[in-house]
């Protein structure tokens, strides 16, 4: 048996299709133009190709696009001073702060100054404590993502029995959160679990966010189970850089019902949702009903 592949890439390209036909719907009827302002601080060259694309996916699906891109010696109240500008602007209605920042600046400050409704990076406080507490609120793109993905691979997720390997406020809590929203009986492991692999031999999902290489082994997943691998490593193999997820793909696609590719399960899911988050927050602040996306 071989796995099917999860496709992240044509799956996030359907969305931004569909998130297009929404922004057009918005401006036709209520004469509303999602905007999505990004903050780069510093040269991190990941950072900059990551924002690039961002930008340029904002503009395809017709928003307003702002960067915003600042020396790496930038002071911690130089950037709370431009984060605060956003949250005052009313045509921005989506701010994100590219991590990492540079050592002088708190992110979790940052994070926190920016207005939890603009928030759609889903980092902000209240926005995690509402979704802990079941209410409406932006999450996480990366999680949201995830789970989109699984469900249009198994359909419902009903009763069934998830295990989230990694407990990170970026990915770990937010997905299990997620999870459980959609009725899920949900494991959250992690470096200290004793028996890891026991534990994940009950998924018939597996979310893997641990941020190590080919962690995740075939005989570690449950015969026809889910894999969603969060992962992105670079490893050097055979002499060659390479990108590789948490889970051994090889090893692990032989077992798996369905698994996501690390390039293209996950990763191209992120900009999409950080797009989907957008027009959320432009229709919340505007009081106006969220097109079908």
């Amino acid at each position: 048996m071989t796995a099917k592949v999860i496709d992240g890439k044509a799956y996030a390209e359907g969305l931004r299709v569909r998130i297009a036909k929404a922004v057009k719907e918005l401006g036709a009827k209520h004469g509303l133009k999602p905007g999505l302002a990004v903050v780069l601080v510093g040269e991190d060259p990941a950072s900059k190709v990551y924002v690039a694309n961002k930008a340029k996916q904002t503009v395809e699906v017709g928003m307003n696009s702002w960067e915003h891109r600042l020396d790496a010696a930038t002071s911690e109240k130089d950037l709370l001073a431009l984060v605060d500008k956003l949250n005052n602007d009313p045509a921005v209605h989506g701010i994100l702060v590219q991590l990492p920042l540079p050592k002088q600046i708190d992110s979790t400050k940052v994070l926190n100054t920016i207005n939890p409704a603009k928030d759609v990076d889903g980092f902000h406080v209240v926005n995690a404590g509402k979704l802990a507490t079941g209410q409406d609120s932006l999450v996480a793109c990366t999680p949201v993502g995830s789970v989109m993905l699984a469900k249009d691979a198994l359909g419902k997720l009903d009763g069934l029995e998830a295990v989230v390997i990694g407990r990170s406020n970026i990915v770990g809590k937010p997905v299990a959160q997620l999870l459980l929203q959609e009725n899920c009986t949900v494991t959250i492991a992690h470096s200290k679990t004793k028996d890891l692999p026991g534990v994940v031999r009950r998924a018939d999902l597996v979310i893997a966010a641990v941020g190590r290489p080919e962690m995740v082994k075939g005989d570690w997943i449950k015969p026809g189970a889910c894999v969603i691998d969060v992962g992105i490593n670079r490893i050097e193999r055979d002499g060659k850089g390479k990108l590789v997820g948490d889970c051994d793909y090889a090893s692990c696609s032989a077992v798996a019902g369905s698994i996501t590719p690390v390039p293209g399960g996950v990763g191209p899911m992120t900009i999409a949702c950080l797009l989907h988050n957008t027009v959320r927050a432009a229709c919340a602040q505007k009081s106006v009903p969220v097109p079908e996306m």
